[in-house]
């Protein structure tokens, strides 16, 4: 299950997804804010991404993300699609790592859904095993999709060819 968003919580909370093996990623307020900024409530919402940036904590297996690119000039947007234009994007992933001096990475990609559980389309699933094969990454690759009342989470490894629909976790205080 993933974690039911409401107006209240939403742009102060972070939100935990744990993986099969343990390991957890966190999606900080400010992140989990930024995000939910493009839901698509009305009919007229165009879908909206961007890649995540983040870093792999000290010490744990726990990822971070506290970083996410958002909609750029270039990007193809529609009610029901989002192709990201690759250059402005990967200068984000650039600057972030050059001004972390190397912490901090591409850890994924983001975009919403115009509905209140979101789950993957067919081209959806395509791109995200495509990036898993073609992208410079660490081990894993999560994708997030933002639905009207719901984030949810996927992962996927080079290692494993399935993607990994991620559960939500309480945030510890």
């Amino acid at each position: 299950m993933s974690l039911p968003m409401t107006n209240e919580t939403a742009t102060t909370e972070p939100l935990v997804f744990c993986q099969p093996d343990g390991r957890r990623i966190k999606l900080t307020a400010s992140v989990v804010a930024q995000l939910l900024r493009y839901a698509q409530h009305q009919l007229t919402d165009k879908e909206a991404g961007g890649v995540l940036i983040g870093r792999y904590l000290c010490d744990s297996d726990d990822i971070v993300v506290d970083q996410v690119t958002e909609p750029m000039p270039g990007d193809k947007r529609g009610r029901y699609f989002f192709h990201r234009a690759q250059k402005a994007h990967q200068h984000a992933i650039e600057q972030a790592w050059q001004a972390s001096q190397g912490t901090r990475t591409y850890l994924g990609e983001w975009h919403t859904h115009p509905e209140a559980n979101p789950t993957p389309s067919g081209v959806d699933t395509g791109d995200w095993r495509r990036k898993l094969q073609q992208d410079q990454y660490f081990e894993r690759l999560f994708f997030v999709i933002v639905g009207t009342q719901e984030v949810r989470v996927w992962c996927g490894s080079r290692k494993q060819a399935k993607l990994i629909s991620l559960q939500s976790h309480p945030v510890e205080s």
